[in-house]
This record gives C-alpha cells, sequence and structure tokens, in this order.
C-alpha cells in the first residue's frame, strides 16, 4: 500500500516542484519545455491511477485480513476514490483539450496564418492562449488537489500500520 501511494505522490512531487520548473528554465522555449511535459504528465496520471488502484486493492485485502471485512468506505479509501477521479478528469478531460489549444496556438503562429483566416489571428491567439490558461490553472488544481488528499492517506495509513 505504502509503495503504491508513496510512488504516486512522490511522482507529483518530482513532476511540480523539479521537473516542470526545470525545464521551463533550462530549455531555450516554452515550446521545447511543453513537448517534454505534456508527455511526461500523462505518464504521471497513468501512474497515478494504476498506483491508486493497486493501493485501493492491496488496502481492502489488508481489511479482510485484519478485520474480516473490506471496508470499502474507510476515509482512506474515499480519499484515493476522489485522487483517482481528479487524476482522471485532468488525463482524459482537461489534458487532451490543453493539448488541442497547444496544437492550435502552434499553427496560428506560423507565417501566412492570417491569409488563410477570416479572423485576425493576434485576436484568435489570445482567445486561445487565455482559454489554455484557463484550462492549466484547472490542471494545476486538480494537482494539487491530489497531491494534498495524497499526502492526508499517507498519514492515515501510517498510523494505520503503526
Amino acid at each position: 500500500m505504502l509503495l503504491a501511494l508513496i510512488v504516486w505522490i512522490g511522482g507529483i512531487i518530482f513532476f511540480a516542484f523539479v521537473l516542470a520548473p526545470t525545464l521551463f528554465t533550462v530549455l531555450p522555449s516554452a515550446q521545447l519545455a511543453g513537448d517534454v511535459v505534456s508527455p511526461t504528465l500523462t505518464k504521471l496520471h497513468r501512474i497515478g491511477l494504476v498506483s491508486g488502484s493497486i493501493f485501493l486493492l492491496a488496502s481492502m485485502m489488508y481489511n479482510l485480513k485484519r478485520y474480516f471485512e473490506p471496508r470499502l468506505f474507510a476515509v482512506a479509501h474515499i480519499l484515493i476514490a476522489l485522487m483517482l477521479a481528479l487524476t482522471a478528469v485532468s488525463e482524459f478531460a482537461i489534458t487532451p483539450r490543453m493539448r488541442n489549444l497547444r496544437a492550435q496556438l502552434e499553427i496560428m503562429r506560423k507565417p501566412g496564418y492570417e491569409a488563410h483566416t477570416a479572423g485576425s489571428a493576434p485576436s484568435l491567439i489570445a482567445n486561445d492562449r487565455g482559454q489554455f490558461d484557463k484550462l492549466h490553472r484547472w490542471s494545476r488544481r486538480l494537482e494539487g488537489g491530489v497531491l494534498v488528499l495524497g499526502l492526508v492517506v499517507v498519514v492515515l495509513t501510517a498510523r494505520r500500520n503503526s
């Protein structure tokens, strides 16, 4: 249980406080940093979905062994279910929309784009950039929520096993 949880939470901490800030600092453009961050975030989400499922299964098996019931609605299980839901929303709802907007922004920034459109590229870019920033804020909130909930589950699990 703890290994699955620590892999997930440790990945979030590494991604948020080490990898992403470093990439945006050392790479020559935000575009390149985004090219690394996007697939890395997908991998982090997949790790979370697998780790959370392993945690739930192991925790229920532990409860069966110790209490002769799985305790489906234990606080830690509810928090893990919330973490899984937040991760799924981020991966399957927010991230794809951000990728699409990012791709559109790349196309609009290419020379000669305005000649092929009815609208002005700068206003379209500003609109899409605003939508991207809004989704990015939601993505960060979801990841932050997963991190906070995960830390609570770490404490609850450590107490339970001590």
